[in-house]
C-alpha cells in the first residue's frame, strides 16, 4: 500500500511532514469529496471485508467507495502513515425512523490528538450527516461546516454528535413528502464513548450489517458523494442532489426516480463508480 497513491486518489498534492490540524482538515475534506460512501458490494453479490489490503485495493486502485468500516479503517491507516496519534472508537447511529439509537455500536470513527486537543474524524457517514472536517471535542460548541452546524454534547459517559442544517427546498413537488427530504433542521447523528476499539471489534458487526434482513444496508443500495456545493446520492432507484444555499438558509433539493436501465450509468457519470458485477438496486421501506 502506498500513501502517495492514496493522495493521488483524493487529489492531495500538499506537504505532510508535520501532523497538524490544517493538513488533517485538508485530507479529510478531499477524501469525502473524492470517495463515495456506498454499500453496493452487498447488492452485487460481493462480500465486504475488514481486510485493510482489500479495502485499499477497492477504494484506491479500483476507484470504488465504501461504507464506514472501509472508509474510516482506510483513513486510520492514512493517519498512522502521516504520523498522527489516533484512537479508533465505535458509535451508535441514531435511527430517525425509530427515534432512538441503534442497539449495535457498529459505526467506526477515529479520534485524533493534536497539540493536546482531541478531534473526531469521520470520512464514512455520507449524505446529510457527513463531516467535511474533523470536529473538536468540546461539548456544546457550535462548529460550522458547509453542510451545517455540528456540535458535540457530553453527559460524562457518552458523547453525542448532532447537526443543525438548513430547510430543504424541494424542487420536484412529487417528492415533497419523501423521507430523503427530511424537514427536521436539528438532527442527532450518533453517540459514542471513549473506549478504544480494535479492528477485531468490528468483524462480527460488519458481518451482521451485510447479512441481516433487518439491516439498513441489506434493505437499501446506497451511494453518496459530497460535492463542493452540496452532495448527491442514489438510493435504490431514487437520485437526490442537494445544493447548499447558506445565503437564503435553504438547501436546494432535487429528487427524481430513474429507470433500472440507467442506474449503473448514473453511478459512472455522477459518482465515478464502475461495478464489475451486476447490481440489484434495492430501496425497501423501513
Amino acid at each position: 500500500m502506498d500513501l502517495k497513491d492514496y493522495f493521488r486518489r483524493i487529489g492531495f498534492s500538499g506537504r505532510y511532514e508535520k501532523p497538524d490540524l490544517a493538513t488533517l482538515s485538508t485530507v479529510h475534506k478531499l477524501h469525502v469529496l473524492s470517495i463515495p460512501f456506498e454499500n453496493l458490494s452487498i447488492h452485487c453479490g460481493e462480500k465486504i471485508t475488514m481486510d485493510l489490503q482489500v479495502i485499499y485495493d477497492k477504494i484506491v486502485r479500483s476507484h470504488r467507495g465504501g461504507w464506514c468500516c472501509e472508509n474510516n479503517f482506510l483513513f486510520s491507516w492514512v493517519l498512522r502513515e502521516m504520523g498522527y496519534k489516533y484512537t479508533t472508537l465505535s458509535s451508535k447511529v441514531f435511527d430517525t425512523f425509530n427515534n432512538d439509537f441503534d442497539d449495535m455500536d457498529s459505526h467506526f470513527i477515529n479520534m485524533i490528538e493534536i497539540d493536546g486537543k482531541l478531534y473526531i474524524a469521520d470520512v464514512g457517514f455520507g449524505t446529510w450527516g457527513q463531516l467535511w472536517h474533523p470536529i473538536e471535542m468540546i461539548a456544546g460548541k457550535d462548529q460550522p461546516q458547509p453542510p451545517g452546524v455540528f456540535r458535540l454534547l457530553n453527559d460524562d459517559e457518552r458523547w453525542t454528535l448532532e447537526k443543525t442544517g438548513r430547510k430543504p427546498l424541494i424542487l420536484n413537488e412529487a417528492f415533497a413528502n419523501c423521507s430523503l427530504a427530511n424537514q427536521h433542521l436539528k438532527k442527532t447523528v450518533y453517540s459514542f464513548t471513549l473506549t478504544p476499539r480494535s479492528h477485531d471489534y468490528f468483524l462480527k458487526k460488519a458481518e451482521h450489517l451485510q447479512t441481516s434482513p433487518e439491516s439498513l444496508y441489506t434493505k437499501k443500495s446506497i451511494c453518496s458523494l459530497q460535492l463542493a456545493t452540496g452532495f448527491r446520492a442514489l438510493i435504490g432507484w431514487t437520485y437526490i442532489e442537494v445544493k447548499f444555499n447558506s445565503e437564503d438558509d435553504v438547501d436546494l433539493t432535487d429528487i427524481k426516480d430513474i429507470p433500472d436501465s440507467e442506474v449503473e450509468i448514473v453511478l459512472r457519470e455522477k459518482f465515478n463508480v464502475t461495478l464489475l458485477n451486476k447490481l440489484t438496486p434495492k430501496n425497501k421501506k423501513i
